[in-house]
């Protein structure tokens, strides 16, 4: 049977609302990193749902679960794996790390040092990591989805661009509404407790062979030159614009074309068009750009840049 894409979405928006309570541009963010076979960078204050919306996630994709607390003493071996000598048997034996899973909690990334940051790397890249020399390949699918606390800079390490640049989407996890909030605290009255999502009306949705499938899918979306051109100018622009000093890289392109096909498979199309290009603009790009001194004491925020880029460039009609 046919993977459908926008019902499969569908399933796991509706699964995923069952636990949070006015997270929609979350749950769109987490669902397109991995439709575009990617990952996501999720920042937002303590309490806000992010580690649970990664827990939730990994449950209704009946995917193994692994989170990693990123602490200042944390190790790459930690994060990766070693080789262990077993003195019975006189040899060296390989561990692999909390990495090794399908979906991967990188929690507070920033509050270990570059060296240990840099032990995603391999892993985001190319789907594997090195162990001694040994490359291992990681499960498939696989997302890796990483927090931060924006307002908490005492004893963090920013991340680099290079990371920066890996992660298909940033998206901010917000506080919730009044109503919203109210919901929430209605549910715990009536019982629902975080902590135990597995005991609780949260159950899989979908496996392995199912994500893979649709992943497969969204990229056999239809892109006409048009979008592609479109999307190059978009880019291309961040690039000359004034008040960056840096723009999006080529990667970012890439990264930008994808997730506009996994919006577009979501969608229930087969075919991209320049406004699903528009629509993930704001979680692809933003993280990746660096904003001129100057412009940034002025309060000029990255995502305002890519708003305004996105405003100055014509939008090519009659392009499927």
């Amino acid at each position: 049977m046919k993977t459908n894409v926008a019902e499969l979405s569908g399933r796991i928006a509706e699964g995923m609302g069952r636990v949070l309570v006015g997270s929609d541009p979350l749950v769109l963010g987490l669902t397109i990193a991995l439709l575009a076979r990617g990952h996501a960078l999720v920042e937002g204050v303590p309490g806000t749902g992010k580690t649970l919306a990664v827990r939730a996630l990994a449950l209704l994709l009946g995917l193994e679960f692994r989170r990693i607390a990123f602490t200042p003493d944390l190790m790459p071996s930690d994060v990766v794996g070693t080789t262990v000598f077993n003195p019975q048997t006189a040899q060296f034996t390989t561990r692999t790390g909390p990495l090794v899973a399908n979906v991967v909690l990188a929690d507070e990334v920033n509050r270990t040092p570059p060296k240990t940051q840099s032990a995603l790397l391999e892993a985001m890249e190319e789907g594997r990591i090195t162990i001694d020399g040994a490359p291992y390949p990681l499960p498939q699918p696989f997302l890796l989805c990483a927090t931060q606390n924006p307002i908490e800079y005492e004893g963090t390490y920013p991340l680099p661009e290079a990371q920066l640049d890996r992660f298909t989407i940033k998206v901010e996890s917000t506080y919730p509404q009044e109503a919203q909030e109210l919901e929430l605290l209605a549910r715990t009255g009536a019982g629902f407790d975080a902590r135990a999502l597995e005991a609780s009306e949260v159950a899989p949705v979908t496996n392995a062979a199912e994500v893979l499938e649709a992943q497969r899918i969204v990229r056999r979306a239809h892109l006409s030159d048009a979008v592609r051109d479109y999307t190059y100018r978009v880019v291309a622009a961040t690039r000359a614009h004034p008040r960056l000093t840096l723009g999006a890289s080529p990667r970012a392109g890439v990264q930008l074309l994808v997730a506009s096909q996994a919006a577009a498979a979501i969608d229930g199309r087969d075919f991209v068009t320049p406004d699903d290009v528009k629509s993930v603009a704001g979680l692809v790009l933003p993280h990746r750009l660096i904003v001129a001194p100057d412009a940034e004491i002025e309060g000029v925020s990255a995502a305002a840049i890519v708003r305004e880029v996105l405003a100055s460039i014509p939008v090519p009609r009659g392009t499927v």
